[in-house]
């Protein structure tokens, strides 16, 4: 039941058969123009159909969405970014289900626009902004290969308007906090990684990615390694004895891995998602007002302005990037700052807590 118009031709004495297209759709005057041009290209010496043969073979052997979240995870997001299991966790719950069937080559931007409106209707705004970024990043990576001619994220607009986080928990929410987490509902490592964290004021993920080799505990250091660190520089951190304290639990908890904060799930590290989902869910627990373990990181720098430590210390202890020759080589000339400002940090945070500064031999307590 339906006309085509085909062209048959002689190429390197075999009969050939090319396609123009269909009969509507394709007029007389097109079709003519189409015979007109492969006509031509014999004429040349070139193969009219050969085109047409590498553009099936092109689409047929193109990767779907899943197939390029798999390649895009693993040759590009596991070697260049330590958050590729959040990566992958997005694409899987939000991207794949409702695209991961279609060819790469054939997502639209209006595929793109109805995933991002899925995910704002379901109240996830700043999600949707993330899941455009990473899916943006993905077929940025897929051009790269030549697996996709254009991107369809070009054009598309960021569903919602970024909100600066500027959450800075007050000492008396710092109190019940603290209080309030032995009642918990979550994992011991999870109480021990909230409270490291706003006793160093590191970052979340650093924290969590610790290992016990990072550690001179007899000297009280922890060097972040350049390689786990943000601004890609080696990072000293001074310990205070609340902090040995921290990590002489963490060592009953667990002994026989690499990890500090070892998933349960595994010899890996616990996930920053999962330390906020833990946070998130006790949040009644806590009886605060909502907050991240990245606002940790930013009330402790609060805290020790408050206390009269200069904002200089502080960004040495944040180990905020730096330029210039000086940043690279001048890496211990604060030690003493960053570890004053620590220690008197942490009686604080043992004082909101209504503690005594622990003295503990650190050698007994992690034998």
């Amino acid at each position: 039941g339906r006309k085509t118009w085909v062209y048959t031709y002689q190429y390197e004495r075999r009969t050939r058969w090319l396609t123009l297209g269909r009969y509507p759709e394709m007029t007389v005057a097109e079709a003519h123009a189409s015979y007109g041009d492969a006509v031509s290209m014999l004429e040349r010496g070139l193969d009219p159909g050969a085109k047409a043969v590498q553009e099936r073979q092109v689409t047929r052997t193109a990767p779907n969405l899943t197939e390029l979240a798999e390649l895009y995870l693993e040759k590009w997001a596991k070697p260049r970014k330590k958050s590729w299991r959040e990566d992958e966790r997005v694409l899987r719950r939000d991207v794949l289900p409702t695209l991961g069937h279609k060819k790469a080559r054939a997502v639209t931007r209006r595929d793109i626009n109805a995933l991002l409106d899925a995910t704002v209707a379901r109240g996830a705004e700043i999600q949707a902004n993330r899941t455009l970024a990473l899916v943006r990043k993905m077929f940025n990576f897929a051009l790269s290969r030549d697996l996709v001619d254009t991107n369809p994220c070009n054009g598309v607009s960021a569903p919602a308007a970024e909100r600066r986080r500027d959450r800075v928990l007050s000492e008396d929410e710092i109190g019940a906090v603290l209080a309030n987490l032995r009642k918990a509902r979550m994992s011991g490592l999870n109480r021990l990684a909230v409270k490291l964290q706003l006793l160093t004021a590191q970052r979340c993920g650093e924290v969590l990615n610790a290992e016990w080799s990072e550690f001179d505990l007899e000297q009280g250091w922890w060097t972040i390694p350049a390689e786990k660190a943000k601004n890609k520089l080696t990072h000293r951190v001074p310990l205070s004895a609340q902090a040995l304290a921290v990590l002489a639990q963490a060592k009953r908890l667990s002994p026989d891995t690499s990890f500090v904060f070892a998933s349960p799930r595994g010899d890996r590290a616990m996930t920053p998602t999962a330390l906020a989902l833990a946070v998130r869910r006790n949040l009644e627990t806590f009886e605060v007002e909502r907050f991240t373990p990245h606002d940790l990181r930013r009330t402790a720098a609060s805290q020790m302005t408050s206390m009269g430590i200069s904002r200089l210390v502080v960004s040495k202890l944040l180990n905020h990037a730096e330029s210039g020759v000086t940043a690279v080589y001048d890496r211990h000339s604060y030690d003493q700052e960053k570890r004053a400002a620590l220690v008197a940090w942490g009686e604080k945070v043992g004082d909101l807590m209504g503690e005594a500064s622990p003295v503990i031999d650190i050698t007994r307590a992690l034998a």
